[in-house]
């Protein structure tokens, strides 16, 4: 599945509830997603990883459609050629 194919299924399942609690509690919920996939990489919960990384895509992604964004089109535009700053893959830029 495309991202842009992921999207519109997320906002096929999720979008109006999400309009209907707005922008703000549903940044909140992302957040939170967020957080659960953060202490799953502390405790290294493998188990667990995939649900989280996916908890936070669908999050990212209805937030992403209540903006009017397209995911996948702003992501291959700032990373679709390599690293933005450097335009290289992987990445030549200095280390700080």
């Amino acid at each position: 599945m495309k991202i842009s194919e992921f999207q519109k299924s997320i906002e096929a399942t999720y979008l109006k509830r999400d309009t209907e609690r707005g922008l703000l509690g549903t940044y909140m919920w992302f957040q939170e997603e967020v957080g659960e996939l953060t202490r799953a990489l502390h405790r290294q919960d493998r188990d667990n990883l995939e649900s989280e990384f996916a908890d936070v895509l669908a999050w990212l992604s209805t937030l992403a459609s209540m903006k009017g964004v397209d995911l996948e089109a702003a992501a291959v535009k700032k990373y679709g050629a390599g690293c933005p700053a450097c335009g290289q893959s992987p990445c030549a830029c200095s280390k700080k």
